[in-house]
């Protein structure tokens, strides 16, 4: 097998997308592959995704993918996760690559995620290396060097004949003559002109956060960062931030600002990410959309009243305990966007709106929705009041909050530290018993959306760890 180049260490993703034709605005991929090559050798996956828009006749003719055979595959948010793990730290590979690389991108940013690779285009490549030859299509390449092709137009098809295509480069080149071209196509990111190199010299290539500063930097504790940002790789995300090929204005706009960069080392992915959303509430950076302060946090709560009827509440996140709250429903940034969903699953359930606190009306009298026919009756005795408080509860359970299992705190293992957890709360790690105790014996921080979900996914991934003698 061909080595891999020396600034893929991570290894290579030879990567192919379908989409409908359609602008990378939208979700219009259709068809994902990827094949890894690194060490441990090939590894190949695909998906089919169903795009927001039809597919039209002449896509569906070129690629054999229509609406049905999408109809049932996941949305590309569904999966996002999957195809960033196996993308990340690895050389971008793909032909005409801009258009592969930018609808993932896109399709990334919908999803909340941000992919920075090093991106190598094989139509590039090929004309580097083949400077004789004037078309460099997929097509000429296949016939060219004799790669075998089963399916042309799907995307695993095409991803399989550019990892062929980069194996015939090592039958006729050294490897040396290789790594060279591949070098000087990806490039090296140029770092802004009032950037001091050496302040890089040091970026780990370790899991942490990283600040970036403006020309207002002063050495005390009242200068506030531009952005805050996270990565597993710090020194590796950090440069990307300067590459040639910004996707937005505003991102140019951030790496002409930087004039001092700052991290902090973690222990791994979860403590990044905690410290990100730490920081970002805390310092309010100029250039971080996400992740920001919500005091109006609320979810709906679902309690039987004095009659033993079921009534839903409106309750802030501030008040919770979620220890003996186990009946919640949510998160809503505010109390609009929490009225608005319960509207529309009473709209969906057929769920009556002033039994559900939503709409004034007289005891006994027909709501406005059973006269739409959008209720079935519980207002005035049509539908009895245990069936309807059982499809309110169904209706409720996509939007159920987990209530914390545990009798107090426990920790999470990731690396030499313990991350300390209590209600969903995150009281901070600690690498030794005594910063530990100290944890442990302050009081509880405010409940906070973005962390609750990191937490969410925390307890599933790192060892659990029992912290009942350690008070």
């Amino acid at each position: 097998m061909p080595p891999v180049p020396r600034l893929a260490p991570e290894g290579l993703a030879f990567v192919d997308i379908e989409t409908t034709g359609g602008p990378a605005q939208r979700e219009s991929i259709t068809e994902i592959a990827i094949v890894q090559v690194d060490e441990d050798g090939v590894r190949e996956w695909s998906s089919l995704v169903r795009p927001e828009s039809r597919i039209p006749d002449y896509i569906r003719r070129l690629t054999g993918i229509d609406d049905a055979m999408v109809a049932d595959a996941p949305r590309f948010a569904e999966i996002a996760d999957e195809v960033y793990d196996r993308l990340d730290g690895r050389l971008f590979v793909a032909h005409n690559a801009r258009f592969d690389h930018g609808h993932l991108r896109a399709a990334f940013r919908r999803a909340g995620l941000d992919i920075r690779p090093q991106v190598l285009c094989t139509v590039k490549l090929s004309r580097r290396l083949f400077p004789d030859h004037r078309r460099h299509g997929l097509d000429q390449l296949i016939e060219r060097h004799g790669l075998q092709v089963a399916e042309r137009h799907r995307a695993l098809g095409d991803a399989r004949a550019l990892w062929q295509f980069w194996e015939r480069l090592y039958e006729r080149f050294p490897a040396g003559r290789i790594e060279e071209a591949v070098r000087e196509l990806v490039g090296h990111p140029s770092l802004p002109p009032h950037l001091d190199p050496e302040m890089l010299a040091g970026l780990p290539d370790a899991p942490g956060v990283y600040l970036f500063y403006g020309e207002r930097f002063h050495e005390d504790a009242a200068s506030l960062p531009l952005y805050v940002g996270k990565s597993t790789r710090l020194r590796s995300r950090v440069l990307s931030h300067f590459a040639a090929d910004h996707q937005s204005d505003r991102e140019l706009s951030l790496s002409q600002q930087v004039r001092r960069v700052e991290w902090i080392e973690t222990a791994g992915e979860i403590g990044a990410l905690l410290k990100e959303a730490e920081l970002v509430k805390r310092l309010q950076p100029t250039h971080n959309r996400q992740l920001r302060r919500n005091r109006e946090l609320c979810a709906w709560r679902l309690a039987p009243d004095m009659l033993g009827d079921v009534r839903l509440e409106l309750v802030h996140a501030a008040d919770l305990d979620f220890g003996r709250d186990d009946a919640l429903y949510g998160f809503f940034r505010s109390r609009r966007e929490a009225i608005n969903r319960l509207r529309a699953l009473a709209r969906e359930h057929a769920l009556c709106p002033p039994l559900l606190g939503l709409d004034k009306h007289q005891p006994g009298s027909r709501c406005f929705d059973f006269q739409l026919g959008r209720c079935r009756g519980a207002c005035h005795g049509g539908e009895a009041p245990a069936a309807h408080a059982l499809r309110l509860a169904e209706a409720l359970q996509g939007l159920r909050v987990e209530h914390w299992p545990w009798a107090g705190a426990i920790g999470l293992r990731e690396g030499p530290v313990v991350h300390v957890v209590e209600g969903w709360r995150y009281l901070g790690c600690a690498a030794d018993e005594a910063a530990l105790a100290e944890l442990l014996a302050h009081g509880r921080p405010a409940f906070d959306l973005d962390i609750y979900r990191i937490l969410l996914k925390a307890v599933k991934r790192l060892p659990l760890v029992a912290l009942a003698d350690a008070a």
